[in-house]
């Protein structure tokens, strides 16, 4: 994006996104974290289950920006598909990567789903849907994405059994991840980011696209509408909630309003704020947004590390810095992982702060 075509609120909604990121997938210990900080059980959601649907919506907002005015040939697809790739090849590098020599797990142990894979998947199908159909066949794709996944979800037999919306062996999307995937999934029984899931997914990044195309309008009072739109959201995921439970691990089609509700109006709002009125708020996400793939992928590789290198017998490198700088007595054991959190964000919004001031910028 140019930066004379820059809006600023789509810049700090993305560093605010993948700020969030890092925050809630390094505690300090998973055994003592405060509740909002957790994902749901299964159905239901908290505030950490609105980040990771927040990044893709933006990514779809993003793509208008990006590919709203280039022709559609052979070098568009191309740089489509090679970032489409190289997010894919940095979550599976992720998955595979350990310090002991090969550094690659054994094959088998190998996860192939994973959250950068999401990405980049989401991305390329948004992006192609995008550049070849207008706003309104994309309305209709992305109806048809969440009523047909709903369809499919609640009304078709598994195994011969009636299916179910539970965390259970006839429920379509947790057999098809353990059909595919096999050992490859994050649990034994279903994958977070799994196969069919992934259809509503796009469907969040279409709703993304959406509010860009609406940003990039010269349309009037635009925060009245996207916060209009993300009310009418909410009150349409809670509806089908009743019949589709709000689940982040089904990715359901109610979960995909319900989020894609929120990230409408809290865009709308940092909109109004900074790009109505003016005010200059956010500088510090703005920075971090400018090289959000880079920073996730640096906390995710970094913390893994940390993780496996051991310290003082089998402690940990991150457990030795977590109980040594942050466990204190006059501290909660919630607080003191949160702090070792928020430590983390602190070091990773300086880099993304020092490679905006050097205009490095890294394009994944």
């Amino acid at each position: 994006m140019n930066i004379q075509n820059r809006i600023v609120s789509v810049d700090i909604f993305r560093g605010l996104t993948i700020v969030l990121m890092i925050l809630v997938n390094n505690p300090g210990t998973w055994s003592h974290v405060y509740a909002p900080f957790l994902h749901a059980s299964w159905h239901g959601y908290t505030p950490t289950d609105l980040v990771f649907p927040f990044f893709l919506f933006i990514v779809g907002c993003s793509i208008v920006f990006a590919y709203q005015h280039k022709p559609v040939d052979a070098s568009t697809y191309k740089k489509i598909a090679i970032r489409a790739l190289k997010l894919i090849g940095l979550g599976l590098f992720l998955g595979a990567f350990t310090i002991h020599f090969p550094f690659f797990k054994d094959f088998e142990n190998i996860r192939f789903p994973g959250v950068l894979q999401r990405i980049g998947v989401v991305f390329f199908f948004a992006s192609i849907l995008f550049i070849n159909f207008n706003w309104k066949t994309l309305v209709g794709i992305c109806a048809f994405l969440l009523i047909g996944y709903w369809l499919l979800m609640g009304f078709v037999p598994v195994n011969g059994m009636a299916p179910t919306f539970e965390r259970a062996p006839n429920n379509m999307a947790n057999y098809l991840d353990v059909l595919v995937f096999g050992s490859h999934s994050y649990k034994a029984d279903y994958d977070p980011e799994g196969l069919l899931s992934t259809l509503p997914s796009i469907a969040t990044a279409l709703l993304g696209i959406f509010t860009g195309l609406i940003l990039r309008s010269k349309r009037a009072k635009k925060e009245i509408l996207l916060i209009g739109m993300g009310f009418l959201m909410l009150v349409v995921g809670y509806v089908w909630d009743l019949f589709f439970p709000i689940n982040k691990a089904l990715w359901s089609s109610s979960f995909v309003m319900v989020t894609a509700g929120w990230a409408n109006i809290i865009l709308g709002l940092i909109y109004y704020f900074s790009d109505v009125k003016g005010i200059k708020f956010g500088s510090i996400f703005k920075y971090a947004g400018a090289n959000a793939i880079v920073l996730y992928f640096l906390s995710s590789f970094i913390s893994k590390i940390m993780g496996l290198v051991k310290v003082d017998g089998d402690t940990s490198l991150k457990a030795w810095l977590f109980n040594t700088v942050c466990v204190q007595d006059f501290l909660a054991m919630e607080t003191s992982s949160l702090l070792y959190g928020l430590s983390l964000v602190s070091f990773y919004v300086l880099l993304g702060y020092i490679l905006y001031r050097k205009k490095i910028f890294i394009k994944v």
